[in-house]
């Protein structure tokens, strides 16, 4: 499953609730939560041994967040890359 993430603050519960073996892509204010010095931090990178975690270019950009500042191990993807998750993916669950 495809979990599309754009909440902000990002609920732990929302986190809690995403299967093993799930997809997840932050967006838009999102991005902001899955800062290395962030609260968040411990439970995206335990996540990251049995999640694919994301997070969107675009966004991180539009809000002057560089790469290296985010959680190691979440793959950075462009609008083409968030097209081809959608199209691997069919069921998709946004939490906003």
């Amino acid at each position: 499953m495809l979990h599309l993430i754009s909440a902000s603050p990002v609920p732990p519960a929302v986190l809690e609730r995403i299967d093993p073996g799930s997809s997840v892509v932050f967006l838009e204010n999102a991005v902001l939560w899955i800062l290395r010095d962030g609260r968040l931090y411990d439970r995206l990178a335990g996540m990251l041994a049995d999640h694919h975690l994301y997070a969107l270019s675009a966004d991180l950009l539009m809000r002057g967040i560089e790469a290296d500042r985010i959680v190691e191990g979440i793959e950075v993807i462009d609008y083409q890359g968030l097209v081809e998750l959608t199209v691997a993916h069919p069921l998709i669950q946004s939490w906003n």
